[in-house]
């Protein structure tokens, strides 16, 4: 036994002295040459934009808009489109836990230390970008009622009818929000067997009889519970999952389990810019969708 690992050991190819990088000069040099150009690229920048400092802050006073720090925006912009408690807490805590577990699902020795080493990597990495990125933009522009805007200036634009407004009938259309606002649902209860089922909509009881239950079991507001929850986390796990499937069956480009993490992570890491781009740079006065220039710092 002793001698099977000895021999391993000696079996074991030694580093040539050529693929070592020594930390100097190699690395600290190379450091150094970062350091200088990101010092001459800041001042060039501070010499041509004018970015001087705000006032000491006052809690008395909020800016509007009020953002989060950068790395944050994107955690801000989700607030906007679902429950708070799923953006801010639950939500990501699933996203870090799935992130940590990709070495754990990925267990192969494959291709380690490549980059794109599989097959179609480069393709499936272009794909799940463009194609996470169209779907988060159109999203974001679906929840700020862009398309109602976009359609009513197009008709008003083209004479048909210059007062046209979005039809009523479609206003659970409208945003997500509309799914809990442009819906009668009192007019969706109906009866069976002489008791009418889910006569409101906005209460419907979950608590036991005659127990004592958590107050927020007691009653359930099923279209706020449709908008901002179940159809967000739907489509939070359903698009993935879509284009997992797509990819796999009809494009052909997935052949492990590292094709498949690399899509996830892609279209996780587009998802990320986007949402902090849309934050940083189109979020205006009350969180609203502005172009870039038309925003602008109001103290309240």
């Amino acid at each position: 036994m002793v001698s099977q690992v000895l021999t391993a050991v000696r079996a074991r190819p030694r580093r040539e002295r050529e693929e070592e990088v020594l930390v100097w000069p190699d690395l600290v040099f190379i450091e150094f040459i970062s350091a200088i150009i990101f010092t001459i690229a800041l001042l060039v920048l501070s010499a041509f934009i004018n970015a001087p400092l705000l006032d000491r802050a006052d809690p008395n006073t909020t800016p509007n808009p009020s953002k989060a720090p950068w790395y944050f925006l994107n955690l801000q912009e989700l607030l906007l489109h679902m429950e708070p408690a799923w953006a801010g807490v639950i939500v990501p805590t699933i996203a870090l836990i799935l992130l940590g577990a990709i070495p754990y699902w990925d267990r192969s020795n494959a291709g380690q230390g490549k980059w794109f080493a599989s097959k179609d990597s480069i393709k499936i990495t272009v794909w799940a970008f463009c194609i996470a990125s169209l779907l988060t933009i159109w999203l974001i522009l679906y929840d700020g009622a862009k398309h109602v805007e976009w359609t009513e200036d197009i008709i008003r634009g083209t004479g048909l009818n210059s007062d046209f407004t979005w039809p009523t009938w479609l206003d659970w259309a409208r945003n997500l929000r509309g799914l809990d606002t442009g819906i009668n649902w009192d007019d969706l209860s109906f009866s069976l067997g002489g008791f009418t089922i889910f006569q409101d909509w906005r209460a419907i009881p979950l608590g036991i009889p005659g127990t004592t239950t958590d107050p927020w079991l007691l009653n359930l507001n099923f279209p706020s519970f449709l908008s901002q929850q179940v159809v967000p986390v739907a489509t939070m796990v359903g698009l993935p999952l879509l284009l997992v499937g797509f990819t796999k069956r009809k494009l052909g480009w997935i052949h492990s389990r590292r094709d498949i993490a690399l899509l996830v992570f892609t279209g996780f890491i587009a998802v990320f810019i986007v949402t902090t781009a849309v934050g940083q740079f189109f979020r205006g006065q009350g969180q609203e969708l502005r172009p870039p220039w038309d925003i602008v710092v109001v103290e309240e």
